[in-house]
């Protein structure tokens, strides 16, 4: 397969109206490329100047078979791609110059990306990510029930929603989230978009906190779960998932999915007790090169 296969634009709407029916035909597994590419079609200024988002759709037979995308801080988002279709990619690009700083997909994809990467490009690739994908089947709340009760958060919760989920960039070690909410760039952090719902203690304290995307292309992605250390053991985090889950559907979500560390199997097992399924599991690699790399390229 010819590298000149890719087609490439920084036009996200010429994009969108060339490869979003693809993206959306499968909304469980393209969810991080659909809710992405969405948040720079929204945020126009992120599109503009020397690092502005790229944009790419693979056609064969007069269909698009895959796409990728490359975020202005340098990350590269792929769809499913063989190991020839990735090498295609990875020769257009190192054709083009380019120099992302990492590379996530499903694992198949993410592998054999960085793999043809490595050899057109010589550049070292360091696993920096890994994640189970789980979509909903049958929402099954937990019995017994947890004490308490899911509620919605409102504008004023923010000051809690906020600080629980700077508790979670510390706890899970999400560095740049954590500098935005301390910078009180709040909007600009991955949550600033987010619908969050609580599981209240009988007492009517919060407990545990979850929260959505919303839909885009019939998908809803799950995230995040918080629970602080405090007030683990009780059931909450299983009844805020349930909560959030069936806020999703209601808002008209057909796939509903999250994401989880595959390093904690408490939370594995949680989530498939409330009814998500194992779909898929993707990787990320960081990229290092001998030259220094243009920052945000």
């Amino acid at each position: 397969m010819l590298s000149d296969d890719w087609q490439l634009t920084d036009d996200v709407d010429d994009f969108l109206a060339r490869a979003g029916g693809f993206l959306r035909s499968r909304p469980a597994l393209h969810n991080t490329p659909l809710t992405d590419i969405e948040e720079l079609r929204t945020r126009a200024a992120a599109l503009n100047g020397p690092d502005a988002a790229a944009f790419g759709w693979l056609e064969a037979g007069g269909e698009v078979r895959a796409a990728c995308y490359r975020t202005p801080r340098g990350r590269l988002g792929l769809t499913y791609l063989d190991a020839s279709r990735a090498d295609s990619l990875a020769a257009r690009l190192a054709d083009l110059g380019q120099t992302p700083g990492h590379v996530i997909a499903d694992r198949d994809t993410a592998r054999a990306f960085a793999g043809a990467w490595r050899q057109r490009t010589g550049a070292a690739a360091e696993r920096s990510w890994w994640t189970h994908l789980y979509r909903l089947g049958t929402l099954t709340p937990p019995q017994p029930a947890p004490q308490g009760r899911g509620r919605v958060a409102g504008p004023e919760d923010r000051d809690q929603v906020v600080g629980w989920c700077r508790e979670f960039c510390v706890e899970v070690g999400e560095q740049r989230s954590l500098d935005l909410i301390d910078a009180g760039s709040w909007d600009d952090s991955r949550f600033g978009d987010r619908h969050f719902t609580f599981w209240e203690t009988a007492e009517g304290a919060p407990g545990s906190m979850a929260a959505r995307t919303s839909v885009i292309g019939g998908m809803v992605r799950v995230d995040p779960v918080y629970t602080p250390a405090r007030l683990r053991g009780h059931g909450y985090a299983a009844g805020v998932t349930v909560e959030i889950s069936r806020a999703a559907l209601n808002a008209g979500a057909t796939d509903v999915v999250l994401f989880t560390d595959p390093g904690n199997p408490t939370s594995n097992a949680l989530y498939q007790r409330v009814g998500y399924v194992h779909v898929a599991d993707f990787e990320g690699y960081r990229f290092t090169y001998d030259a220094p790399r243009a920052e945000g390229v």
